[in-house]
């Protein structure tokens, strides 16, 4: 009786082996646990602008230099989110220990309509040379379009660089802040102390 119980238990183990070697020839190998997918940029609201959506105004505005606008529009979101408007124009300034720079452009915004801006104001610090650069701006936490008319001022230099870009960022009231993205000749290096002042009308007074 005992040795038709292990004949039997043998007989159990050497069917289950056999189960289990025909599974692995018919599934295959265990495929490998999928990569966790990379975090995305967020959705926009109602009012912002999506990273594509201001990575192609940039390629429209800045044409065969746009190599490298992606990478630095993309730094911009993961350090400030998406921007609920954004300003495309040209200036010029030049500065050696300190200077001037001016500019204008239009604010686009996505609900509140488009306003033609001039900007002025003073840059010290380690600058060189003379530059004339087309300009994009994004702007975060604009409350309405008549905000933008005020002073910003923060690190204004060249806090990241690539492709030939250069993005720094000034802060103003209410929480706005300003991100020029630059491109053009003499892109400037280094931690400029300035800050820029917003105006619906021209004019050579920087302060």
């Amino acid at each position: 009786m005992t040795l038709s119980l292990r004949i039997a238990a043998i007989a159990s183990v050497m069917a289950v082996v056999a189960s289990t070697s025909v599974m692995a020839q018919t599934t295959g190998a265990i495929p490998p646990p999928e990569a966790p997918s990379q975090p995305s940029s967020p959705p926009p609201t109602a009012n912002q602008y999506s990273s594509n959506e201001i990575i192609d105004a940039g390629h429209q505005f800045f044409g065969s230099v746009s190599r490298g606008l992606a990478e630095i529009v993309e730094k911009a979101v993961s350090k400030w989110g998406l921007p609920n408007g954004y300003i495309l124009g040209e200036e010029a300034s030049g500065a050696f220990i300190g200077g001037l720079r001016y500019g204008d452009g239009t604010l686009y915004t996505r609900n509140a309509g488009d306003l033609r801006v001039f900007w002025q104001g003073p840059s010290f610090g380690f600058d060189f040379g003379a530059d004339g650069a087309r300009t994009m701006m994004l702007v975060y936490s604009l409350p309405q379009t008549g905000a933008i008319f005020d002073r910003f001022g923060g690190i204004n230099g060249s806090a990241y660089l690539v492709g030939g870009f250069g993005m720094t960022a000034l802060t103003g009231n209410n929480n706005i802040v300003v991100v020029p993205i630059r491109s053009g000749i003499g892109l400037r290096l280094g931690a400029n102390l300035g800050w820029l002042k917003f105006t619906d009308s021209p004019t050579w007074n920087p302060f």
